[in-house]
Formats: structure tokens, C-alpha cells, sequence
């Protein structure tokens, strides 16, 4: 099964959930942190790297002495990363998508591909546990293939956990597309339900199935319960206002490792997850 741990916003405990739901099942799991502009989810799990490397995406680069200046190439870009202006012709790599078309278009074959290096990615494990994670490099604003490089180290034979970016854009949808099931996380404040009802709404037109997590519960704010009730999404886990919770996280240690009794609740998360999805899907094992 590959489940995705999102929220709507940052700061909500997206990382606490996912990494220590990932450490309760141990062995057998995969964690994927997608969040590439803020990666840190390796501050909890502390993995052995076993390999790292550049990521590059294949951006345009014209022969400009083989270039007729026909214009095929910026006609077909739907993102204007290439451009014709009478005789001078002009890339944007930080536009281009990498789609490849104004290679193929190009009747003179002036156009060929370079790469430009979005990021580094890196893998590792500890104890049974997968990992992997990537960080942007300063000043791209461009995450999905990242992203979805970091998905591509899925490892089919485990269960897999992504930890995807907060808010409800591109990046997200790079992350938990595809998954089996999407974990939303929030707080029950004013500023948690308005983002928990954008990223609601973005799961409910993927139509994947999802549960819902209130971190930090105790203030008087019923008005996150009653939004679930409404949608039908169903609260599987509630985490207190804890102090203790706050100290582990401050010192980087896991919930599962300081509270023992944190990880048959996250294990008992997990068991009525794969219940869901086997009610929703009776002929996938999960």
C-alpha cells in the first residue's frame, strides 16, 4: 500500500505523523519525504545514506547558426520557455517543463536538450527502514519532477509512506497522485479548517479516499469535527496538546521512541487504514 500523509498548510504535524507511523510498522516500510523545499524528515528517522546524487531536468539549448527562426518551437510552448524575436531567439529554463516538444518540432534539428540541475536526492535506511528524500537547490521554484524522482525510488514490495509537501498545488498533487490512500492532517484552529477544506476538496476530486488527523486537540474548537462529520471523512487519530510531545519534537525524537504507548496508537492508525482501503478496493492486498 502507498499512503500519503498531506495537509493544507504547513506546521500542522504532517512530518510528526508520518514519521512516526513509519518507525511504529518498522521493517517492511518505505518513508519518502517529497517535501523538497523543506526537507526533514531524516532529522527523526537519522538513516544511513547509501547513495546520493545531482537531479537534473533537460531544458532546451539552441544551435542558433543551424536555427531558420521558423518559430515552431515557441508556437508549441505552452509555457514560453522558448521565444522568437525576429532574429534573436531566447530560452527560459526556469519556465520549461521538460517536455521535449520543441525538440521534435524543430525542422532544422537546432534544438537539443542539457541538463539543469533542480536538486539533490539521496537514499539511505535505518534499521529495515527505507528512506528517501531531496532537496531543491536555492532559487528553483520548480518541484513536481523532483518530486517525482523522489517517487520514483518507490519500492513496490513494502509499504510505502509519503510525506508530501503542505498546501494544495502542484507539488501536492505530485506527491500523494497515484496512492492509495491520503492521510490529511490538521489543527483545530480557524487557520487549520480553512486549509483542511482546500486540500479536502483537492482529494475529493482526485477521488482518493482519506481519514483525518486533529493534531494538538484540547482548545474549545469543535468547528474541524463537524466539517469531517459533514464530509464524511473520518477523524482516525486525535494528538493532544502535549508538552512531553513538544520536548521530544524539540530534541528530534520520535513520539514512538520517548512514549512507548504512541506506537500501538500509530500502529492501530495504520490497522484502520487498511481496513478503509480494503472496503473501498475488497480485491487489492494491501
Amino acid at each position: 500500500m502507498i499512503l500519503s500523509i498531506a495537509s493544507g498548510k504547513g506546521g500542522t504535524g504532517k512530518t510528526t505523523v508520518a514519521t512516526n507511523l513509519a518507525l511504529a510498522l518498522g521493517g517492511g516500510v518505505q518513508l519518502l519525504d517529497c517535501d523538497v523545499e523543506e526537507p526533514n524528515a531524516a532529522l527523526f528517522i537519522g538513516p544511513e545514506w547509501t547513495r546520493e546524487e545531482t537531479f537534473y531536468a533537460m531544458v532546451p539549448e539552441v544551435d542558433e547558426d543551424a536555427c531558420s527562426r521558423c518559430g515552431q518551437c515557441a508556437e508549441l510552448c505552452q509555457f514560453k520557455a522558448i521565444s522568437v524575436f525576429g532574429d534573436t531567439i531566447l530560452t527560459f529554463p526556469e519556465l520549461c517543463h521538460s517536455c521535449g516538444g520543441c525538440v521534435r518540432v524543430c525542422p532544422e534539428k537546432a534544438v537539443t536538450e542539457v541538463g539543469r540541475p533542480l536538486g539533490m536526492i539521496r537514499t539511505g535506511n535505518r534499521n529495515g527502514l527505507a528512506f528517501a528524500d531531496a532537496e531543491l537547490n536555492v532559487g528553483v521554484a520548480f518541484a513536481p519532477p523532483l518530486i517525482r524522482k523522489v517517487r520514483s525510488e518507490t519500492l513496490l514490495d513494502r509499504t510505502v509512506i509519503i510525506d508530501a509537501p503542505p498546501g494544495t498545488s502542484c507539488p501536492v498533487i505530485a506527491a500523494i497522485k497515484g496512492t492509495d490512500f491520503v492521510l490529511l492532517v490538521t489543527e483545530p484552529t480557524p487557520f487549520g479548517l480553512s486549509d483542511l477544506k482546500l486540500a479536502a476538496e483537492v482529494v475529493r476530486i482526485l477521488d482518493m479516499p482519506c481519514g483525518l488527523v486533529i493534531n494538538r486537540t484540547g482548545e474549545k474548537y469543535e468547528d474541524v469535527h463537524a466539517f469531517a462529520e459533514e464530509k464524511e471523512i473520518p477523524v482516525l487519530m486525535e494528538i493532544p496538546f502535549d508538552r512531553r510531545i513538544a520536548e521530544a519534537y524539540s530534541r528530534g525524537e520520535p513520539m514512538v521512541a520517548g512514549m512507548p504507548e504512541w506506537r500501538e496508537r500509530f500502529l492501530d492508525l495504520y490497522e484502520r487504514i487498511v481496513n478503509i482501503v480494503e472496503h473501498r478496493n475488497p480485491e487489492r492486498n494491501v
